[in-house]
């Protein structure tokens, strides 16, 4: 099998892709132990793969409106041909990275198919090797996918799971400092109320009531974590709560997180990349999903449960007034909090057991 010494690997999407693709990356260092692995991502998810134990550099791409601009690209253009690389690997299949690569010149250039859709597409042809992807990509766990390419490229049979960047001394004292913001309890209990879109958003009505229930059954502290934006909605949830929650949303940086659920006894979560970073950690987790499904996006952690209606219609990306079952989508409304309830109490359950 031939050996690279220099390899990029571009994954131009979004958190919770950019994390499970960290399992193919992982397996190219296996495959060639002693590569030298840049990954070229969007800036906003560069915390993942800095100080990332399978990837040695990152080279950003802010893939907005404003990088059309010839001088732009040319100049990413430029600084991928200094490196010189000797194989690329796409993670994305999307057009200006393979016309980038294309026109930096790496030798060997290799992309899947297909990796989100079934698509045909001419970004292939700025490729010097295509791998086939013949299996059911929609029911495949994300991370498998990825590494197909890997593996066909390769031709080699090994598996890796998804790496996490590794948080710094900095990462552990903030989730230090926001853990001791929390009342004393027996169990914390970390939420993320709010999905990127409506379909991914369990209802906060179903969110309160399962609150009160837990709470009824346990001394616990809540918590809830997400981005800036998620703010507002999550302060909702807290006002209108039976118990009280501390909003976190938008004072984590994303290896905060990798501490605070280290330290934490549950997590239940709507369908997130924040739920992708939990699973890296291990730690109990109920996930709930809506328009996707978890054949594809499900947590690699054997602590991980997730719970979904499994809808003919699934998976759908529509707007949340345009599915059939509006406005209270079945999708969503389906999983009731009795439901979830069981399931957390499994969780903190065997939790307890194993400590004892």
């Amino acid at each position: 099998m031939r050996q690279y010494s220099n390899i990029l690997v571009h994954s131009l999407v979004n958190l919770g892709d950019v994390l499970l693709a960290t399992s193919a990356v992982a397996l190219i260092k296996k495959i060639n132990p002693s590569a030298r692995i840049t990954m070229m991502v969007r800036p906003a998810v560069r915390e993942l793969v800095e100080n990332n134990p399978v990837i040695d550099d990152v080279l950003l791409f802010d893939y907005k409106a404003k990088q059309r601009s010839l001088r732009a690209m040319l100049a990413m253009v430029r600084e991928i041909k200094r490196r010189e690389f000797d194989l690329c690997i796409s993670l994305d299949r999307k057009l200006r990275p393979a016309i980038l690569t294309w026109l930096a010149g790496i030798p060997v250039r290799v992309c899947p198919e297909r990796i989100f859709d079934a698509r045909p597409s001419r970004v292939t042809w700025f490729y010097t090797d295509v791998v086939p992807m013949p299996h059911d990509i929609a029911n495949t766990l994300q991370a498998e996918n990825c590494q197909a390419v890997v593996r066909g490229f390769f031709h080699a049979e090994l598996h890796a799971e998804p790496v996490m960047g590794r948080p710094s001394a900095a990462n552990e004292t903030k989730a230090a400092e926001l853990l001791r913001l929390l009342p004393p309890a027996t169990k914390r209990i970390a939420l993320c109320v709010k999905g990127t879109f409506p379909l991914k958003t369990w209802p906060k009505e179903y969110f309160l009531d399962l609150l009160g229930k837990v709470a009824a059954k346990y001394q616990a502290a809540f918590f809830i974590i997400g981005s800036p934006a998620d703010y507002d909605y999550a302060e909702e949830v807290v006002q209108a709560s039976p118990v009280p929650i501390a909003n976190f949303c938008g004072k984590t940086m994303l290896k905060d997180m990798v501490p605070l659920f280290r330290h934490t006894d549950l997590f239940v979560t709507v369908d997130t990349g924040a739920a992708h970073i939990a699973a890296t950690t291990k730690v109990p987790m109920v996930t709930i999903y809506g328009c996707e499904s978890p054949r594809r996006w499900y947590p690699i952690n054997p602590n991980a449960r997730v719970l979904t209606a499994d809808m003919a219609c699934c998976p759908c990306h529509l707007p949340v007034d345009a599915c059939p079952s509006a406005p209270e989508p079945e999708c969503l409304w389906r999983i009731e909090p009795d439901g979830v309830l069981a399931v957390c109490i499994e969780l903190l359950e065997k939790a307890g057991q194993e400590e004892t």
